[in-house]
């Protein structure tokens, strides 16, 4: 047996990469689809006052942060959709307030707070088994909302005036869709943090933007790319001895590169043959 599955940690997570990697790709492609792809670094930054909270309560910070994500979902959705507020200018609104309210909810507690550091630069090497679970069951329920609603949130994602015309209600499933994303995100801020997360959520579906021809297409290649992305970095942190969290969104800018060099020496080759 390879020595990184000897360690009940690494197996955790293993479990937890693989399923927040499936998540936030078959997430991702719908946020890229829709030019949606600041919400990541709004709602992870903003989920600051969330964590701190909870470590200043004694709360559990997951779901603490979980309820406090959806709130911001529905605050940035409200924000973009009932006001001349555009949805960049929501999410900055939202992201600093957050940040704001998280930086002096700290300023109030005493000692040093190792959790939270995790939480900033992530450590998927804490996910203990309750996080687990937690991620598990979350995927699960989520993707399963996904799929039941994948038409809706495919024609509505594409031509949202055509969904209004055929009966859709676009913004329902507009605000269905930040809510679900918010949830993922809070969901891998223990694997890769609240400052990388957003990579995450994007970088696979830019690599595989660049080679997908159908959006079938391009919903396999996230989701595969993202997963060898997860599992990849995860087990070069622990040969390497280097941070998780950071290590896997290398991972993932590498690849995006190589995806992006390849892409253009097959496009030379194809115009010389010409």
């Amino acid at each position: 047996m390879p020595e990184i599955f000897q360690y009940p940690f690494m197996i955790r997570a293993i479990i937890a990469g693989t399923f927040v990697s499936v998540l936030l790709a078959w997430l991702g492609v719908f946020v890229v689809s829709r030019r949606m792809s600041l919400i990541g670094d709004g709602i992870a930054h903003a989920s600051l006052a969330g964590i701190a909270l909870a470590l200043l309560a004694g709360w559990a910070p997951m779901p603490t942060a979980i309820v406090l994500a959806i709130i911001i979902a529905i605050v940035i959705f409200w924000l973009e959709k009932k006001t001349n507020i555009s949805n960049d200018m929501a999410i900055a609104i939202i992201l600093t307030t957050g940040m704001a309210i998280g930086v002096v909810l700290l300023h109030f507690y005493q000692g040093y707070q190792p959790e939270l550091i995790s939480y900033l630069f992530g450590n998927i090497l804490t996910i203990n088994m309750p996080d687990l679970w937690t991620i598990i069951i979350s995927t699960v329920i989520i993707l399963a909302i996904v799929a039941l609603k994948y038409r809706q949130l495919l024609f509505t994602t594409f031509d949202p005036t055509g969904a209004y015309l055929a009966g859709i209600n676009p913004g329902r499933y507009d605000l269905m869709l930040y809510i679900v994303t918010a949830i993922a995100i809070i969901l891998s801020i223990k694997i890769v943090g609240i400052v990388l997360v957003s990579a995450l959520l994007v970088t696979p579906s830019a690599f595989s933007r660049l080679f997908a021809k159908s959006f079938k297409n391009f919903l396999t290649i996230t989701i595969s790319s993202s997963t060898l992305i997860v599992l990849i970095g995860l087990i070069a942190s622990f040969y390497l001895d280097l941070p998780s969290g950071a290590t896997i969104i290398l991972t993932s800018t590498t690849v995006f590169i190589f995806g992006y060099l390849l892409k253009n020496i097959l496009k030379i080759r194809n115009e010389n043959k010409i």
